[in-house]
C-alpha cells in the first residue's frame, strides 16, 4: 500500500509529511553517519552480554564492535526516519529498550537535543561503547541505564509518561508482549511505540498480531521492518501496511 491507498487523514499526514518527507538537516545526519562509519571500522572486540534472542550472525559472544554495528545497527535510512518521526511528533520525553551501540540513540539525540532520553541496555561492554560514543559527540540529554531489563525497566517506567518508546532489546514473543504491556502505563492519546524486527521470527510475527489485537491500540503500521502503534482514542482501529 502507499499513501495514495490510505484514507485516514491522520495516518495520511504521518506518512506524507513525516515518514515519506526529506529529511532537511543534513548536516545532522551526515554527523551521525560519520559516527556510524568509524564504527564499521573498529575492529576491537567487546565480550557481549546477550540476554535476547540470540544472534543468528555470531557464533561466539567475543564480538567484533565492526561487526555489531554491521550486522546490529541501525541503517542509515532507518536511522533518518527515526530522526523524522522524533520531530514530526516533537518527542520529549523518550525510552529506547536495547541501545547496543548507540546508533540509534544519537539520532533520537540530535533530532532534538531538548528531550530527555533514557536508554536500558543489559551488556555493560556495550553500553560503555555507546556511552564513548555520546561523549564524543557531546550528547548531554542522554542516560544510559545498565542490567537486565526485568530489573531496569518497572524502574524507568515508574512515574513516567512517554512520546515515543523504541523496542529494540529482545527478540523473543514473551518478552516483547511483556515489555509492551508493562509500557502501556506509561502512554498518553499521542503515545508511539515502535517495534523492531517484527518479521524477525514467527514468534516474532505472533508477538505483533497480540500488539495489534490490543484494544488499547487503535492505529497500526507494518512497514515490514518496524510495527508502530498509536493509541489516539480518537480514531477508529485500522490496520495498515506501508512500505519505506
Amino acid at each position: 500500500m502507499n499513501e495514495h491507498g490510505i484514507h485516514s487523514p491522520f495516518v495520511f499526514d504521518f506518512i506524507t509529511k513525516c515518514l515519506y518527507k526529506k529529511v532537511l538537516n543534513t548536516k545532522q545526519i551526515q554527523s551521525i553517519t560519520e559516527n556510524r562509519n568509524s564504527l564499521l571500522t573498529n575492529h576491537n572486540k567487546i565480550n557481549v552480554t546477550d540476554f535476547g534472542a540470540g544472534s543468528r550472525v555470531f557464533k561466539s559472544n567475543n564480538r567484533s564492535i565492526s561487526k555489531i554495528a554491521k550486522n546490529a545497527g541501525i541503517s542509515v535510512k532507518r536511522g533518518a526516519l527515526l530522526y523524522k518521526i522524533v520531530q514530526y511528533i516533537s518527542a520529549d520525553e523518550i525510552l529506547e529498550i536495547g541501545t547496543s551501540l548507540g546508533i540509534a540513540t544519537t539520532y533520537f539525540s540530535l533530532a532534538n537535543s531538548k528531550a530527555k532520553i533514557k536508554t536500558l541496555e543489559g551488556c555493560k561492554e556495550t553500553a560503555r561503547t555507546a556511552i564513548e560514543r555520546f561523549d564524543t559527540l557531546k550528547l548531554n540529554n542522554i542516560e544510559t541505564i545498565i542490567g537486565d531489563f526485568k530489573d531496569t525497566l518497572p524502574k524507568t517506567l515508574s512515574n513516567k509518561k512517554y512520546d515515543l518508546i523504541y523496542f529494540d532489546g529482545n527478540h523473543q514473543k514473551e518478552a516483547t508482549i511483556n515489555y509492551f504491556e508493562q509500557c502501556l502505563k506509561t502512554v498518553h492519546n499521542e503515545t508511539i511505540f515502535i517495534f523492531d524486527d517484527i518479521h524477525w521470527s514467527k514468534s516474532m510475527e505472533e508477538a505483533w498480531c497480540h500488539i495489534t489485537s490490543h484494544p488499547s491500540v487503535t492505529i497500526s503500521i507494518d512497514t515490514f521492518q518496524w510495527g508502530i502503534v498509536f493509541f489516539r482514542k480518537e480514531q477508529f482501529k485500522e490496520h495498515f501496511i506501508v512500505r519505506v
